[in-house]
């Protein structure tokens, strides 16, 4: 089952971004589909191909998507979906809490970076929100996009103080 919304982020420049994002509930793993300034009919559309396409190279089967009543998702939003056998359920009216996958992680998007970060543009944006290795609690702290393992090996550090203890040196200890 995916969530999908929008929202807006507002950069330096005073310009507003519109992002349209994808969270999987399965695996709590959230897709950044696109950044634009004026998002249309045809470039959600165009972003929905795309969604579909990734999820068949994964070779993931979804079979709901839970969206708003936003005008931005057209009809052609709606048949790529279904063509694919995914079933678009509409929330109700007015009602938030009925798509809250996605607006909690609007929420923690919000709280824990873009309420601390001066967005310069697109680029600058989608930099920002591409954070893969971010734990989830969901999940037991574990990692949506991969393993939380780090990329480098673990070696012995040893800490060497200077100026008392002000400043602190780390280097590989000796094998």
């Amino acid at each position: 089952m995916l969530a999908t919304d929008f929202f807006t982020v507002g950069t330096v420049r005073l310009t507003r971004l519109y992002v349209l994002f994808v969270v999987e509930l399965s695996t709590r793993e959230v897709h950044i589909l696109g950044i634009s300034e004026h998002p249309t009919g045809a470039f959600v559309t165009q972003l929905a191909r795309n969604l579909v396409a990734e999820l068949s190279d994964r070779r993931r089967s979804v079979r709901f998507l839970v969206r708003d009543r936003d005008t931005k998702f057209t009809a052609s939003f709606d048949e790529v979906l279904s063509s694919e056998a995914i079933r678009v359920i509409k929330t109700p009216v007015r009602s938030p809490r009925a798509n809250a996958y996605a607006e909690r992680f609007l929420r923690t998007a919000r709280t824990e970076c873009l309420d601390h970060i001066l967005i310069l543009g697109e680029r600058h944006l989608e930099g920002v929100l591409h954070n893969e290795q971010r734990p989830h609690l969901g999940i037991d702290l574990g990692v949506p996009a991969g393993s939380a393992e780090p990329s480098v090996p673990i070696l012995d550090v040893q800490r060497q103080d200077v100026l008392g203890g002000l400043i602190h040196e780390y280097y590989p200890a000796a094998a």
